[in-house]
C-alpha cells in the first residue's frame, strides 16, 4: 500500500509543479496592480492635499442655488443680495433671524459695504468699469466687524451661520466665503445661584453664557496666568467648551488627561455638563460623584488655585472642576469666610450629618430586630409600648416611610416653588401623623426618618445627597438581614469601595488614604490661614506654595 502511495507521488510533484508556473503570472500582475492603485491613492491625495477641493464655484448665483437647495425651506434663513459700492459687483449677505444681530448687520456690514463703499468709490472715482473689490482690502479697509474669517466649506458655513455668523459672498471670487461675527447673545444676568446658598460669601454665580462664564473668571480670578482653552462638542449640534486652569499651578499631565477625556466624547448633542461628567469620569458604576459640579464662581476661582482644571460649557451655568474628592462634596465655601473654629465646628457636623443620612434608618433596623439588649431598660419599654399595635416589621416599617418621604422631597422639587415648599413640609407632617394615629408606625421610627431626611438637607452638593440616598436603602437591606454585624459590614464595604476609587489620579479619599498629614490641615478640620500655608500634595502642583 505505502509503495502504492509512493509511485503517485512524482505524479503529484509534478501537478503542484505546474500549477505554481500557472499561479505566478497572476500573482505578479495583482501585485503590481494593487501596488499600483497604492501609488495612485496616495499621489491622489496628495494632490487633494496641495490643492483642496472648494464647495463654491465663486459664481454668487451658482452658489446660491446650492445653498436654498441644501438649506431647504428655512424660514428664519434671509438671503439679502446688493452691488459693492457704486460698482456693479454682485454681492450677498447670509444670516439666521433670531441668532443673528440685525442692528450689527444693518450698521457695520450692508452700511459699510453699500454706503460706505459708495462714496468712497465716489472720492477715488471708482465706478462700474473699475476693477472689483477683492476679499482682502474688504476685510482690511470696509468691514467693522471684531470676528472675519473665511471658509471654503458648506459644512463649516452652515456650522457658522446656525452659531449666529453672518456670511459675505462675492462674485467671481476665488471659491470661499467670508465669515463675520454678528452672534447676537440672549442671557441672564449673573445672580445667586439657586442651589448653593451662603450666609456670608459672594451673591456672583455663572450663567448660561460661556463668554460671560469666563469674563467672570478673569475680571474674578487669576488674570496672566489663567488659560482657557476652546474646544467645539458635539456631531450634529456643536458647542463651545472650555478648559480652564492656570497655567504655573496645575500639573500638565492632569490637563492633558482632561483635554484627551474631552476629546474622546461622542455625542449629536451635549446638553449640559451632567453629559460631560458622565462620560469622562473614571467609574461609571460608582454611586459617588467624581467630578463636582458648581454654579459659585468663588468655588471655581479656589479649585484653580490649588490645581484643579475646570470645564466649562456654552449653555449651562454648572461648571465642572477636576479631580474631585469625597471631602471636596462636604465642604462649603462658607467654612473659609468665616473664623476657623466655627468653619472646623460646621465642617465636623456635616461629616455627622452624612453619617446619620446613611446608618440612621439601619441603626434602628439592627437594634430594634437584633440587638434590644443594647437598648437602655426603660427605653426598650418605652420602644415596645408605642410598637404594640403596630404590624409590620422594622424593615417593612421603615420602607414605608422613607419612600414616602422620597415621592415627597421628588414632588416639592417639580412642583412651582411655592407649592412645592408647602407639599414638602405638611405633607410630610400630615402623612407621618396619619401612619401614627392608623398604627402602621411608631412615633420613634417617624422621630428616625425626620431626623435623617434633616441630616441629608446639610449636604452641601445635591448630587452628594443622592449618593447616600441610595446606600441608605441599601444599608437597611444588610442590616435587616444580619443586624447590627451586617451595619458594619456595609461600612466596611463602602470603605473599601471608597479606598479604590479614583478622579483623574487622585485617590478619591485622600488626604486620608493615602495619608498625608498635610493636607488634613483642609480635611476634616479648617486650620488658620497662618497655618494653611501649602496647596494640597495630592495635587502634584508646579508652585506647592499658596503664599510665601
Amino acid at each position: 500500500m505505502w509503495n502504492m502511495f509512493v509511485s503517485y507521488l512524482p505524479d503529484w510533484t509534478v501537478f503542484l509543479q505546474a500549477l505554481i508556473v500557472v499561479s505566478i503570472p497572476y500573482v505578479l500582475s495583482r501585485i503590481m496592480s494593487m501596488t499600483k492603485n497604492a501609488a495612485d491613492s496616495n499621489i491622489k491625495q496628495d494632490d487633494q492635499e496641495a490643492n483642496p477641493q472648494r464647495d463654491f464655484s465663486g459664481k454668487l448665483d451658482n452658489d446660491l442655488d446650492r445653498m436654498r437647495t441644501e438649506f431647504g425651506d428655512q424660514a428664519d434663513l434671509n438671503i439679502r443680495t446688493f452691488c459693492l459700492g457704486n460698482t456693479n459687483q454682485q454681492a450677498a449677505i447670509l444670516f439666521v433671524n433670531g441668532i443673528s444681530d440685525r442692528d450689527l448687520i444693518d450698521k457695520h456690514i450692508l452700511k459699510s459695504l453699500m454706503v460706505d463703499l459708495a462714496l468712497v468709490g465716489h472720492e477715488r472715482g471708482r465706478d462700474a468699469s473699475s476693477p472689483p473689490f477683492t476679499k482682502q482690502y474688504l476685510k482690511n479697509n470696509v468691514l467693522s466687524v471684531g470676528v472675519v474669517k473665511e471658509v471654503d466649506r458648506f459644512t463649516d458655513l452652515s456650522s457658522e451661520l446656525l452659531r449666529g455668523h453672518t456670511a459675505l459672498l462675492l462674485d467671481n471670487s476665488n471659491g470661499s466665503v467670508i465669515i463675520l461675527g454678528t452672534r447676537k447673545e440672549i442671557t441672564r444676568s449673573a445672580g445667586e445661584p439657586s442651589s448653593e446658598i451662603l450666609v456670608r460669601g459672594p451673591r456672583l454665580g455663572f450663567n448660561e453664557s460661556i463668554c460671560d462664564n469666563t469674563t467672570l473668571l478673569r475680571q474674578h480670578g487669576e488674570k496672566t496666568n489663567l488659560t482657557i482653552t476652546q474646544l467645539r462638542v458635539g456631531q450634529r449640534v456643536t458647542k463651545e467648551l472650555a478648559i480652564v486652569y492656570i497655567k504655573d499651578i496645575a500639573d500638565e499631565n492632569l490637563v492633558q488627561e482632561v483635554r484627551e477625556r474631552v476629546e474622546r466624547m461622542n455625542l449629536d448633542d451635549i446638553q449640559d455638563t451632567g453629559y460631560i461628567e458622565q462620560l469622562i469620569e473614571d467609574n461609571y458604576l460608582s454611586p459617588f460623584p467624581q467630578v463636582q459640579s458648581t454654579e459659585r464662581l468663588d468655588r471655581v476661582i479656589s479649585a484653580l488655585m490649588e490645581g484643579r482644571v475646570a470645564i466649562l460649557l456654552d449653555g449651562t451655568p454648572f461648571v465642572l472642576t477636576v479631580p474631585t474628592t469625597f471631602n471636596m462634596l462636604l465642604q462649603s465655601p462658607e467654612d473659609y469666610y468665616e473664623r476657623w473654629i466655627p468653619g472646623t465646628l460646621v465642617r465636623m457636623l456635616r461629616y455627622f450629618a452624612a453619617f446619620v443620612s446613611t446608618f440612621g434608618p439601619s441603626l434602628y433596623i439592627s437594634f430594634i430586630s437584633f440587638h434590644q439588649g443594647l437598648i437602655p431598660t426603660k427605653l426598650a419599654l418605652s420602644i415596645a409600648d408605642t410598637r404594640a399595635g403596630v404590624p409590620f416589621p422594622s424593615l417593612i416599617e421603615v420602607l414605608i416611610m422613607e419612600i414616602a418621604l422620597e415621592i415627597l422631597r421628588e414632588a416639592g422639587l417639580r412642583l412651582p416653588k411655592p407649592i412645592g415648599q408647602t407639599i414638602g413640609i405638611v405633607g410630610g407632617l400630615v402623612i407621618g401623623e396619619a401612619a401614627v394615629q392608623a398604627g402602621i408606625v411608631s412615633p420613634l421610627m417617624v422621630i428616625v426618618v425626620a431626623v435623617t431626611a434633616i441630616s441629608s438637607f446639610a449636604i452641601p452638593q445635591y448630587n452628594a445627597g443622592i449618593a447616600l440616598r441610595i446606600l441608605r436603602f441599601i444599608a437597611m437591606i444588610f442590616a435587616a438581614t444580619f443586624g447590627l454585624y451586617g451595619v458594619v459590614l456595609f461600612f466596611l464595604l463602602l470603605c473599601s469601595h471608597l479606598s479604590k476609587l479614583i478622579s483623574f489620579g487622585v485617590p478619591y479619599i485622600s488626604p486620608a488614604v493615602p495619608y498625608r498629614l498635610q493636607d488634613w490641615k483642609d480635611f476634616l478640620v479648617r486650620a488658620p490661614f497662618k497655618l494653611m500655608k501649602h496647596r494640597p500634595k495630592m495635587m502634584n502642583t508646579k508652585d506647592p506654595l499658596r503664599r510665601k
